[in-house]
């Protein structure tokens, strides 16, 4: 499988990704910069964590300018997968790919902390590799997590299943205590914990492999995938 990460000026993680890709799963990855219009014959992108542009403005709003996401929304529209982390869940929310919005966090401190999450629901494909109610222990980073939309965007994320991953011990004051949605077609995420951080024994949780894997299964099930883009 091939994957694409998308570097942005200020991206801190992309290597991290690229590690976990490439090390852990065993699998081909490669960068591909902000300002190029294509993806190139990827099977599924990731736009990493870090700090985009600065986080000038807003975290994201510039980002979304890139020549890069006219090709990611192409992607997506295609019912090609699109896993954005942290600034890269930031980045889908403003560039209007996901609802709502992301926020400073509701101490108005940077959090950098292992946290436990639920994952809510298995049809994605990246958790079908989980089950629903299974408990991960993923880092987070960041100090704009707090997700926030209207009533109205909340009710039809749950009506719609649309709640990817919730946190037990929310730290940043995210409405629903939401760590994770996706898209109406399924095949786009955007969360705040970071899998590429926890893809490895050495760093002394491996957790985060549930959600890089789950992309890897689906890819190789067109039904599964099939299923999970209705």
């Amino acid at each position: 499988m091939r994957f694409g990460v998308v570097v942005f000026p200020g991206s801190n993680c992309d290597h991290d990704a690229w590690y976990a890709l490439t090390h852990n799963l065993g699998h081909s990855a490669e960068f591909i910069w902000h300002d190029s219009s294509s993806l190139g014959s990827v099977d599924a992108v990731i736009l990493p964590g870090g700090f985009s542009f600065g986080d000038y403005l807003r975290c994201g709003a510039i980002a979304k300018f890139s020549p890069v996401m006219n090709a990611v929304k192409a992607f997506a529209a295609e019912g090609g997968m699109v896993l954005g982390i942290c600034n890269g869940f930031q980045v889908l929310v403003e560039s209007g790919l996901l609802p709502g919005a992301l926020l400073r966090n509701r101490g108005l401190k940077f959090v950098c902390r292992p946290v436990k999450l639920r994952v809510e629901t298995a049809n994605t494909p990246f958790t079908c590799a989980a089950k629903p109610g299974q408990i991960l222990t993923l880092p987070v980073a960041h100090g704009e997590g707090c997700y926030f939309a209207d009533d109205a965007t909340l009710a039809r994320l749950r009506r719609e299943d649309r709640v990817v991953l919730r946190y037990l011990d929310n730290p940043n004051g995210s409405l629903d205590d939401i760590a994770g949605i996706c898209t109406e077609r399924r095949n786009v995420v955007g969360m705040m914990p970071h899998p590429e951080r926890a893809a490895d024994d050495l760093l002394g949780c491996s957790d985060g492999k549930v959600i890089l894997s789950s992309m890897l299964t689906s890819f190789a099930s067109p039904v599964l995938a099939a299923h999970t883009h209705e």
